[in-house]
């Protein structure tokens, strides 16, 4: 077995067929189905079931394949690692947000990091569910995750600052006229809350808990910067990170009191290669507690 043959299965999943991954990895289509055909056979499973709509990864092939996305992205990261020394970093690196962190802060980091290795590729995934971020674990794809302190947080985190939470409220809300909005005024309000498995919900749902409030929801979304806007135009109130407010909304957010806030920490891989190492330093250097006024 070889990479290339590993890359070639990965293509036929993602294209559904060997004519589309041919066209997609710039080879022939017979070396692309020799190449199949041969790794089926040095495994003595069928990977592919032949349907009249593509072909389709068998349950051994779903399970193949995971094994080897997670080969080819160390043999990615090796080869980058190994022609760092000359400034020559090529490659991949992929990173997960979760809960809107670093929206602010990500950015300049990545811009930095690009100015140092012009040739290295960001992979960002915004925001995904507890359960994506633990899939993404553990198919061994990321260098780097963004996250909240937890009870199962690793303990070679790395802690960068607490981001605070605040309120979003609809133009014409009477809470607007307050500096920080009391959370017990905000009884009976509709909530735009976000997905079920989400951090994000359960910041929301402990946070109101811890004042014997249940939320009413309106609405639920997958990104803050979608509850961002909905809350602005009046579905409902919704709870953020302070640096995941767009542009031209922060009129219509408040701190809450009593204060909410959580630690930020960067996850970064098992034997880093330098690409991670400093992108982590890059993200030391951001300011990740800044109050409203400074923004």
């Amino acid at each position: 077995m070889s990479l290339r043959q590993f890359e070639y299965a990965l293509a036929v999943a993602e294209q559904g067929s060997v004519t589309a991954a041919a066209e997609l990895l710039h080879v022939a289509q017979p070396s692309v189905s020799q190449q199949i055909r041969g790794l089926e056979r040095d495994l003595g499973v069928e990977l592919f079931a032949r349907t009249p709509t593509g072909l389709v990864p068998t349950v051994v092939g779903r399970a193949f394949l995971r094994e080897a996305e997670a080969a080819v992205s160390a043999a990615r990261r090796a080869r980058a690692t190994a022609r760092a020394g000359a400034e020559e970093l090529v490659g991949e690196l992929v990173v997960a947000v979760q809960m809107g962190f670093g929206t602010r802060q990500l950015p300049g980091a990545l811009a930095a990091l690009r100015r140092r290795f012009p040739r290295v590729e960001v992979t960002v995934f915004e925001e995904p569910s507890s359960a994506e971020m633990e899939q993404l674990g553990r198919r061994g794809v990321l260098d780097l995750a963004l996250m909240a302190a937890c009870k199962r947080s690793p303990s070679d985190a790395h802690h960068l600052g607490d981001e605070e939470f605040v309120v979003v409220l609809g133009a014409g809300h009477p809470q607007l006229a307050a500096e920080r909005v009391e959370l017990r005024e905000l009884a009976g309000e509709p909530w735009v809350r976000f997905d079920r498995d989400s951090a994000l919900d359960g910041v929301l749902l402990e946070t109101l808990g811890d004042h014997g409030l249940t939320p009413t929801t309106a609405a639920r979304v997958s990104q803050t910067a979608t509850a961002v806007r909905w809350a602005a135009h009046g579905l409902g109130a919704t709870l953020v990170p302070a640096s995941a407010v767009p542009h031209g909304h922060e009129h219509l957010v408040r701190p809450v009191f009593p204060a909410v806030s959580q630690p930020v920490l960067a996850v970064v891989r098992h034997g880093a290669g330098p690409a991670e190492t400093a992108l982590l330093e890059l993200l030391r250097q951001e300011r990740w507690s800044v109050p409203l006024a400074d923004r």
